[in-house]
C-alpha cells in the first residue's frame, strides 16, 4: 500500500499533541430534530415531501403505541416485561453455507426473528434473537438507557418503555431482513411463508423509513434529536442501501423478490448514493469524508451523543468508501468522491505511534498496585514502526484528532478523558486499513 509519507502529520503535529497542557477546546450542542417549524424553512417545493414524510411517522407511531396498549389490556398489565439484553446480531450469522440455514437453529431464528417484528416492521436493537419467541405483552426492546445518562443527557428517552422503537442501530433490522432472506432461500416456500411476509414487511420498513433525502434515520418512527440524523453511524445508511441494492439486482440472498420491488429497490439506492455524495464534507474545495450523523435537513455534519462531535469521522467513512467501491456500476460523481476520501485518509495516517489501554483502576474486578494507579487509562504513545491508524474524530478544517466527554466538553488528547470514557469507546482504530488494501485493488480497475 502507499499510505502517505509519515512526517508532517504523523511526527510533528502528534509529538505536540502528547506534550500541550490538557486543555478543553469545545463544548458538543445537540442535534436539532426533524420538525414541520423546520420543513417550513425549506425552499417551497421540497416542503411537500417533507410533511407527508413526517404525517406517515406520526401515524405509525399512534398505531405501535396502540397495538403495545391492546397487548397490555389483553394480559393486565401495566407496563411490558422487558426482556433480556445482549449482543443483537451475534445469533444471526450472516457467513454460513446455505444448507445451514435449513437447521433447527435457523428455524428457531427466524420464527424468534418474525416474532420480534414491531408493527412497523423493524426491529429494535441489542437483543438476542436467537433466543426465545417474543409472547404477548413482551417489549419489542429491551433496556436500552445507559446508566451514565446525566441531566440533559441527548441520549436520555422521553419515555424508557418506547427507545429505539424500530432502528438501524447497532446492525438492527438489516441484519433480520439479511438472515431471513438466507433462511428463505434455502427453505421451500411451504416453509417459508411466514418468513417472506415478515421480509416484505421489513423491507417496507425501509422503504417508509428513507427520507426524503435519500438517508435514513437513526430510529423511525422518529424519536427527535439526534435520532433523526441521518445516520452513518454503525453503517446505518449504507447498510440499508446495502440490502436494496442487493434486492435491484436480484443476487443471492434476494433472488426471490419480484420484479416490481426490484425496480424501486433500484430507485431508492439511487436516493441514497445522492445523499451519501452530498453528505460527504468539503474542506477548501476538495472532498474529505463523512461524520457520524448528518442534519436530516441540511445534510451538515451534527453531533450525537454527549461526547460525539460534528467531525470528520475515520471509522463509518471506512465503511461508506467500501460500501460505494462495492457499487457494480459507480458513477463519475461516486468516483470522484471514493478518490478524494482515500486522499484524505493517506493524509491523516498516524504513524510510529500506538494507542493502548490501561487496566482501569477502581473499576470491578481491577485490583493494581498503589504505585501503579498512575498508568490507569489510555495513553497515546510513540512506538517505532507501528502499523497506522487514525483518531476516531478530526476536526473540520483543521484534520486535528479531537476527543469529547460525557459531560459535552471537546478536548485534544485522548488523555484528558475520564477514565470511563478512555476505556469505554473506540478513540483510535487502525481498521481503515482494510479499507484502503480493498482500494488498492479496485483502482486497477476503475
Amino acid at each position: 500500500m502507499n499510505y502517505s509519507t509519515p512526517l508532517s502529520f504523523a511526527t510533528l503535529g502528534f509529538a505536540f499533541l502528547c506534550t500541550a497542557q490538557a486543555a478543553v477546546i469545545g463544548v458538543i450542542s445537540s442535534s436539532e430534530s426533524v420538525t414541520l417549524q423546520r420543513v417550513a424553512q425549506l425552499p417551497e417545493n421540497k416542503q411537500a415531501a417533507w410533511i407527508s414524510y413526517l404525517s406517515a411517522s406520526d401515524e405509525q407511531r399512534v398505531k405501535d403505541h396502540a397495538f403495545v396498549a391492546s397487548e397490555l389490556h389483553v394480559t393486565g398489565l401495566n407496563s411490558p416485561i422487558m426482556p433480556k439484553t445482549g449482543s443483537g446480531h451475534a445469533g444471526m450469522p450472516l457467513d454460513r453455507e446455505i444448507n445451514w440455514y435449513r437447521t433447527a437453529y435457523a428455524l428457531q431464528t427466524a420464527e424468534a426473528i418474525v416474532s420480534y417484528q414491531m408493527p412497523n416492521g423493524g426491529w429494535g436493537k441489542n437483543l438476542p434473537m436467537h433466543d426465545h419467541i417474543r409472547k404477548v405483552g413482551e417489549s419489542f426492546i429491551g433496556n436500552n438507557i445507559s446508566h451514565y445518562l446525566s441531566k440533559d443527557d441527548f441520549d436520555a428517552p422521553k419515555d424508557p418503555y418506547w427507545n429505539y422503537f424500530g432502528t438501524l442501530d447497532n446492525d438492527a433490522t438489516t441484519t433480520q431482513l439479511h438472515f431471513l432472506a438466507l433462511v428463505i432461500s434455502a427453505t421451500n416456500p411451504e416453509q417459508n411463508i411466514n418468513y417472506k411476509a415478515a421480509f416484505y414487511r421489513g423491507i417496507n420498513y425501509l422503504l417508509k423509513s428513507q427520507y426524503p433525502n435519500g438517508g435514513w434515520p437513526q430510529v423511525w418512527p422518529l424519536q427527535g434529536g439526534y435520532h433523526d440524523a441521518v445516520t452513518f453511524n454503525d453503517n446505518s445508511v449504507n447498510k440499508a442501501a446495502e440490502v436494496l441494492e442487493g434486492i435491484s439486482m436480484g443476487t443471492y440472498p434476494y433472488a426471490f423478490t419480484p420484479s416490481e420491488l426490484r425496480a424501486v429497490a433500484a430507485t431508492r439506492v439511487a436516493k441514497a448514493i445522492t445523499c451519501i455524495l452530498e453528505c460527504q464534507i468539503k474542506v477548501d474545495g476538495c472532498l474529505t469524508v463523512w461524520c457520524q450523523q448528518h442534519d436530516a435537513l441540511t445534510l451538515k455534519p451534527t453531533t450525537a451523543r454527549n461526547f460525539e462531535p460534528a467531525s470528520q469521522c475515520s471509522d463509518e467513512s471506512a465503511n461508506v468508501v467500501i460500501s460505494l467501491m462495492g457499487l457494480s456500476n459507480p458513477s463519475s460523481s461516486v468516483l470522484v468522491s471514493i478518490n478524494q476520501a482515500v486522499s484524505w485518509f493517506k493524509k491523516t495516517a498516524i504513524y510510529n505511534h500506538e494507542w493502548q489501554r490501561r487496566p482501569n483502576v477502581g473499576a470491578v474486578g481491577v485490583n493494581l498496585p498503589k504505585a501503579m494507579s498512575q498508568v490507569s487509562g489510555t495513553h497515546f504513545i510513540s512506538k517505532s514502526g507501528a502499523a497506522p491508524i487514525w483518531a476516531r474524530y478530526y476536526e473540520i478544517g483543521t484534520d486535528r484528532p479531537i476527543f469529547a466527554d460525557r459531560d459535552k466538553t471537546i478536548h485534544d488528547h485522548v488523555e484528558d478523558l475520564s477514565l470511563e470514557r478512555q476505556h469505554g469507546y473506540s478513540w483510535y482504530t487502525g481498521r481503515c486499513t482494510e479499507m484502503l488494501d480493498r482500494y488498492d485493488a479496485w483502482k486497477k480497475t476503475h
